[in-house]
């Protein structure tokens, strides 16, 4: 049995970002020449390395393992402090001991995406070939692409069947890439907040914080690591306008409404005088501490790429065809960035495929980011369908 100990205090500090790259503060697994990874593009990249995270116990069959899959500007960090922020894991409503993704009964696997900057192979880690970093010199990398190298990944902890796959956003485009990739290899899946391609409007928004990187005089081609300078003034407008995308109107406006920033009056100046300007601000200068822009470049073309139906013919319920794997797929309604319009085409498709599966769209203005937050009825939601998942896999009770 693989048994992972509870993790110790991080090492790492802050402005640390370039060495996590190459040395993570975590698991790592390294795979050879003798074993490339198969790019959409037509590159076989070898050597690489995945860079992962590991929580509990895997069982004497091998049958508990979760693998939960990370957002845009995730890591494999998801139960854990974070090396770089001293901030603990991004989901701590949903993992850890007695929560629905649960350390105490599940082997649970994250792992940083091809294309990051925390320690899987991307363009802030150092080309082989060079002996340099690779920069825009790494090859464009795809949804499809992230989640080959978590099958290698899984290979390698000698894993055949995972018990779940979940994630939200860019995780959950992932955990939809699994089912249909490897519908065999997926017992369930929980797919959060995300959709089967992305929209004309999506892809403007990740084209803008594009250009606001490479506009940056600090960008230098995607070579700024050369001059050990970071495009941060250009990385930090892409966080802030992203994040907006990431709320709703409702919950901007019950947080910060119009009120000034430590001062009775207006300044009259182009200085922060709202709340919310200040806020953003500060969203944007602590992003750039913590994520290489280039992997911000890299990471959102993925997911503008992304075409489930594309890949067959199409007609996006052939993609399920035939497939066992049981699914819940969750929206909510005040998430603009991927509307429940986009999780019903996901459940029709799933229909006509005569999948077994669960929709909630559940009510909340806290908007896309809702799924990393404390919603209760999200995360009952979530326990109810893995208890059921589990109860119908033969995990009923905890792995000691």
């Amino acid at each position: 049995m693989v048994n992972i100990q509870p993790l110790k205090p991080p090492t790492a500090q802050s402005g640390e970002r370039a060495h996590e790259a190459d040395h993570p503060s975590s698991l790592v697994a390294q795979f050879g020449v003798d074993k490339p990874l198969r790019l959409d593009s037509g590159v076989d990249l070898a050597p690489f390395q995945i860079a992962y995270q590991a929580y509990g116990e895997l069982n004497a069959d091998r049958s508990n393992a979760i693998l939960i899959c990370h957002a845009l500007t995730g890591d494999q960090h998801v139960g854990n402090v974070h090396p770089l922020t001293g901030k603990p894991g991004w989901w701590q409503t949903l993992v850890g001991p007695g929560k629905p993704i649960d350390t105490n009964r599940y082997f649970i696997i994250c792992s940083n995406v091809v294309g990051g900057c925390m320690g899987s192979t991307g363009p802030s880690s150092t080309n082989p070939a060079t002996g340099k970093l690779w920069g825009l010199d790494f090859p464009v990398i795809t949804i499809p692409d992230m989640v080959r190298a978590q099958a290698m990944l899984i290979d390698y902890l000698g894993i055949d069947k995972l018990f779940a796959v979940v994630g939200g956003s860019m995780g959950g485009m992932q955990t939809l890439q699994w089912t249909t990739a490897y519908p065999e290899r997926v017992f369930s899946a929980l797919a959060v907040a995300c959709s089967t391609r992305h929209s004309a409007q999506n892809i403007a928004f990740h084209e803008l914080g594009r250009q606001a990187v490479m506009a940056d005089p600090d960008w230098r081609n995607g070579r700024y690591f050369e001059t050990v300078t970071h495009p941060r003034r250009g990385l930090g407008v892409a966080r802030m306008a992203a994040h907006i995308t990431y709320l709703s109107d409702a919950a901007l406006h019950r947080k910060f409404g119009r009120r000034l920033q430590d001062r009775e009056v207006p300044t009259f100046s182009f200085d922060a005088d709202f709340e919310v300007e200040s806020y953003l601000r500060h969203q944007g200068s602590s992003f750039v501490e913590r994520f290489d822009a280039n992997s911000y470049l890299y990471l959102t073309r993925a997911m503008d790429y992304f075409d489930i139906a594309a890949d067959h013919q199409g007609v996006l319920a052939e993609a399920w065809r035939s497939t066992r794997t049981r699914f819940c797929v969750v929206s909510f309604t005040s998430d603009w960035l991927f509307p429940t319009s986009e999780s019903r085409a996901i459940v029709h498709a799933l229909n006509a495929s005569n999948a077994r599966v669960s929709f909630a769209e559940i009510e909340t203005d806290r908007g896309h980011d809702a799924f990393l937050l404390d919603v209760p009825e999200f995360i009952d939601i979530s326990r109810a369908f893995l208890e059921s998942a589990a109860s119908a896999h033969g995990l009923t009770s905890a792995s000691r």
